[in-house]
């Protein structure tokens, strides 16, 4: 169930994995360049903003670390020019990018989502729409595109105990104090693991 913390003038959500499934499977329903933006968001933390940005040229190999990696401009949490950076890419997300590329016949330097900032939030705000009517789950009604990337880092920062430095540089933070607020309390499964070693 998705988890809400309402104690702000903003709620906040966290998705599990299998509930940003439902999500990107709600979005694609519509449309598979919907589906493609909330994986963006919530597979790789990009904000929504940065969407409309990568296209397959902006998408490598990384040989040494084996692993998929692509350029992103996005804020500059320090302030000034938008900043570039790489992000990561899971595997699987990879292999859609690549399938989504050939089936919509995408030059190298076509944006894989060509939208607004406003748009790719109206995407997530009719997915979430349809999942509270459909599972008739409220906390569904509070999901945001930002909570997409919450999801994100706190899923990898507190679940997959990533390094802090790596998630500064996968998903844009310039600073400690601008990703601390990321760093929240672990899940219940995470707290047994810890627990039962």
């Amino acid at each position: 169930m998705v988890r809400i913390d309402d104690a702000g003038s903003v709620p906040k959500c966290w998705l599990a994995p299998e509930e940003l499934d439902q999500l990107e499977r709600t979005a694609g329903a519509v449309d598979w360049k919907r589906e493609i933006a909330v994986q963006l968001m919530g597979r790789c933390g990009l904000r929504a903003d940065e969407v409309s940005y990568p296209a397959d040229r902006h998408l490598r190999w990384s040989e040494d670390g084996e692993v998929w990696l692509f350029e992103v401009r996005g804020k500059n949490t320090v302030g000034g020019e938008p900043k570039v950076r790489d992000a990561w890419m899971p595997e699987a997300l990879a292999d859609d990018i690549h399938k989504y590329s050939r089936e919509r016949e995408l030059a190298a330097a076509d944006s894989w989502v060509s939208s607004s900032t406003s748009t790719a939030r109206r995407w997530v705000r009719e997915a979430r729409q349809q999942l509270r009517e459909e599972t008739d789950d409220w906390r569904w009604g509070h999901v945001s595109s930002h909570d997409l990337r919450r999801s994100w880092a706190t899923y990898h920062l507190v679940e997959r105990q990533v390094d802090v430095r790596t998630m500064m540089a996968i998903g844009g933070w310039s600073d400690y104090s601008a990703i601390e607020p990321y760093l929240t309390e672990p899940t219940e499964r995470r707290i047994g693991e810890a627990m039962r070693s």
